[in-house]
C-alpha cells in the first residue's frame, strides 16, 4: 500500500502525519511520500530576466521547503520506522497531488483539514475540496 501525505507547514499538516503514520502502522506494509506542494502558476509574461529571476526563486523555494518541512517529517516517520520519502513540487496544490497519486500508484491521499475560508473559497472552492472532487483515489481529510 502507498500513501501519500500532503503537508502545509501547519498544524493540520501535522495531524495528516500523525494520522498516516497510525494507519501505516495498522496496515502492515506501506510507504509513505510525504508531499508538498507550493502553490505556483505558471502564467506570467515577463522579461526573460525577470522569467530567469522566478526560476531562480521557485528553486529556493523548493530547497526552504525540503529543508524544514519535508525533511524533518520523513526523518520523523523513519525514527518510527517507517518506509518513508519526500518530494516538494509547484503547481496547483490539489492538481498536483493528484497528479503524483497517479504517478506513484498511490493507495490514498491524507490532508489536513484547514480553516481556509473567505471570499476567495466560496468563489474558487477550497485545494480540500478539489482534491476529494477530482482524485481518483481515496481522499482522507483529518480534522
Amino acid at each position: 500500500m502507498k500513501l501519500i501525505i500532503g503537508l502545509d507547514g501547519h498544524g493540520s499538516g501535522e495531524r495528516a502525519l500523525q494520522f498516516g503514520q497510525n494507519l501505516a502502522s495498522a496496515t502492515g506494509s506501506c510507504e509513505l511520500l510525504v508531499v508538498y506542494v507550493i502553490e505556483w502558476s505558471p502564467f506570467s509574461f515577463q522579461t526573460a530576466e525577470e522569467n530567469a529571476q522566478r526560476h531562480k526563486r521557485r528553486e529556493e523555494e523548493i530547497a526552504l521547503a525540503t529543508e524544514r518541512v519535508v525533511v524533518p517529517a520523513v526523518e520523523s516517520l523513519k525514527k518510527a520506522g517507517m518506509n518513508a520519502r519526500g518530494l516538494v513540487r509547484h503547481g496547483n496544490v490539489a492538481d498536483t497531488l493528484i497528479a503524483i497519486a497517479g504517478d506513484e500508484k498511490a493507495d490514498q491521499i491524507i490532508v489536513g483539514r484547514t480553516s481556509e475560508g473567505g471570499i476567495a473559497s466560496r468563489l474558487f472552492g477550497s485545494v480540500t475540496a478539489n482534491l476529494v472532487m477530482h482524485a481518483d483515489v481515496p481522499v482522507t481529510v483529518v480534522a
